[in-house]
């Protein structure tokens, strides 16, 4: 069955090079969610105003990947220990947020933090938000696949390739 999770790891830019070529995921959209306005653009969310998160809507097919693994992987893409921000990029837009869709995605989330919280996997407190899915819009158009269409940009370069080649190194078995 096909299901959703909407997640906030940083920058939508790396969740979606991370996640896009894992076997059992259908789609990833960046986009934003979580903020009062009934509209969001990049621009504007940039701002820290809006109360949105820069995210990655995933599709995924639970007979082939596992919502637990999808979380398994969210945990690993990011620090979710760091408040409102992912290394250089600061405001609450870059905060680490799961928008589950669905009671059971909450409580096993809820579970998953708890785990990893009792295992001490990290020296300070995880500060992962986890709340239902408020909203949900998708990122201008050149956004998706933005490492594929902009391999020499800085950001790239210098975030968003390490973090994707680690991830790819760590989470081989999984690719399509």
């Amino acid at each position: 069955m096909i299901q959703e999770v909407t997640l906030g790891a940083g920058c939508f830019w790396c969740i979606e090079a991370c996640f896009k070529d894992i076997k059992g995921i259908v789609a990833v959209y960046p986009g934003y969610s979580g903020g009062e306005e009934s509209t969001a653009n990049y621009k504007a969310v940039c701002t820290g105003k809006t109360g949105h998160a820069e995210v990655a809507r995933i599709e995924f097919n639970d007979e082939e990947v596992s919502f637990e693994r999808i979380l398994e992987l969210f945990w690993f893409v990011h620090d979710p220990t760091q408040l409102n921000r992912q290394g250089n990029d600061i405001g609450t837009q870059y905060r680490s947020v799961i928008f589950y869709h669905s009671d059971e995605q909450k409580k096993i989330a809820e579970i998953y933090k708890k785990r990893l919280t009792t295992q001490g996997v990290w020296d300070n407190p995880i500060v992962t938000e986890i709340t239902s899915i408020p909203n949900f819009f998708r990122a201008e158009d050149y956004h998706h696949n933005y490492l594929e269409n902009n391999p020499e940009n800085g950001y790239c370069s210098a975030v968003v390739r390490p973090k994707v080649d680690k991830f790819k190194k760590v989470f081989s078995d999984l690719l399509k």
